[in-house]
């Protein structure tokens, strides 16, 4: 799995703190990582992107941005607004396997969900994954609604004949809903591919020496952690 592209079921969901965790996971067993934002939104020149917050978090990736723009808005619009160039999933999918030459591991984030255009042709990141022909891994909320989502993005995925590579919660409340216990079970079943893990929220909070210490304790082996997915399920059931 050299790449790995991490999409979320929509905003807010906890991708970038997820791609940090898979980051420093992979780090903690010894990979190199980079990790490739293809379009930073909503953040002036002078802040820090989510390609910083992943090695704030993370520790030792490369850590890249394709484009920034401006405003909050889903990149092909905030590209039109700026009166600035488009990213195309073309750009992504070369920027990307050039960095896997030099990395073992290259994650790549995209912006919002699945299906946020890049470019006036509609490009997304499902068509960067697709040239990629890598495996996405989608970051989900916990609670009511996400089962919508997930399944809407999972069955898209399927449809353009890219491998779903499992589901990552991205923010556990410390006092689960019925809704999220509930989720549990039923987000790896409508999904179609395995829970592979679950951030607590506030993960991003924390220290950076914490976070690296603690990632592997939120993701599956897959994603180079020790989370085991039949005692979260146990534990949190209704």
């Amino acid at each position: 799995m050299p790449v790995l592209v991490i999409t979320g079921t929509g905003t807010e969901v906890g991708k970038t703190v997820t791609t940090a965790a898979v980051a420093a996971a992979a780090l903690a067993a010894g990979r190199s990582v980079a990790v490739l934002k293809a379009a930073q939104t909503g953040v002036r020149p002078d802040e820090r992107g989510d390609a910083d917050e992943v090695a704030r978090l993370a520790g030792p990736v490369t850590a890249t941005e394709l484009a920034r723009f401006p405003e909050p808005l889903a990149p092909g619009t905030a590209a039109r607004r700026a009166g600035m160039a488009p990213v195309h999933p073309r750009e992504v999918a070369e920027a990307a396997a050039k960095l896997a030459t030099e990395h073992d591991l290259v994650l790549v984030e995209g912006a919002g969900g699945l299906l946020v255009r890049f470019d006036a042709a509609g490009g997304t990141l499902a068509d960067a994954a697709r040239l990629l022909n890598a495996p996405v891994l989608v970051v989900a909320s916990a609670g009511l609604g996400t089962l919508n989502t997930t399944e809407l993005t999972a069955r898209e995925l399927r449809a353009r004949e890219i491998e779903p590579a499992g589901v990552v919660i991205g923010s556990w409340p410390d006092e689960p809903d019925l809704a999220c216990r509930c989720n549990v079970a039923d987000l790896p079943e409508v999904a179609g591919v395995p829970l592979l893990g679950a951030l607590p929220a506030g993960a991003g909070a924390l220290h950076p020496a914490e976070f690296r210490t603690r990632a592997p304790e939120w993701l599956a082996p897959r994603l180079e952690g020790t989370w085991d997915a039949e005692a979260f399920r146990i534990r949190e059931a209704p």
